[in-house]
């Protein structure tokens, strides 16, 4: 789905991705990459050289959650479990296209990351923000995160972006 220009003229709806819908969350992460470069660890280049196949793939790895309205996608989260504790998640991928950023969609989409999180068990949620990145860290302090002392940066050709660890316990 694509989102034109002052695409929310209606209230957005959080979805959760399924089997299937492994071409739409490719388009949305493209696009995401594309405005926003700076802000994932991904290239924009390393995404789109991805096959079909492993965007299915990661429906079946991630919990993917879409804003939608009017028929385009306007956001997108994603939550995983961590790789080494089990009772940990990471909070992924959040984005909001810019024509609807500061309406309420940042937050939606991470209240479907925690819930999701909430409804796996998990005790805590990690993410990664750019130091720099002022509103996002608002959107995300706002919605109960803090920083946890672990930073770092992103990796080439981008590492000269340094990111902030924030987290959520439940």
């Amino acid at each position: 789905m694509s989102t034109p220009a002052g695409a929310r003229s209606q209230p957005a709806t959080i979805e959760r991705l399924i089997a299937g819908d492994g071409q739409r969350l490719r388009a949305i992460r493209l696009r995401a990459l594309r405005d926003a470069p700076d802000a994932f660890g991904t290239t924009l280049q390393e995404a789109a050289a991805e096959p079909v196949e492993s965007w299915e793939r990661q429906l079946q790895q991630v919990a993917a959650y879409v804003a939608t309205a009017g028929g385009c996608d306007l956001g997108l989260a994603r939550g995983a479990r961590h790789d080494r504790w089990s009772d940990t998640g990471y909070l992924l991928s959040m984005w909001v296209a810019p024509e609807v950023r500061r309406q309420g969609i940042g937050a939606d989409l991470v209240q479907a990351v925690i819930r999701w999180a909430r409804s796996e068990g998990l005790k805590r949620l990690l993410l990664d923000v750019a130091e720099g990145n002022l509103p996002a860290r608002a959107l995300y302090t706002h919605q109960g995160f803090a920083p946890n002392g672990a930073s770092g940066t992103l990796p080439p050709p981008r590492q000269h972006v340094r990111e902030i660890q924030l987290e959520l316990t439940f």
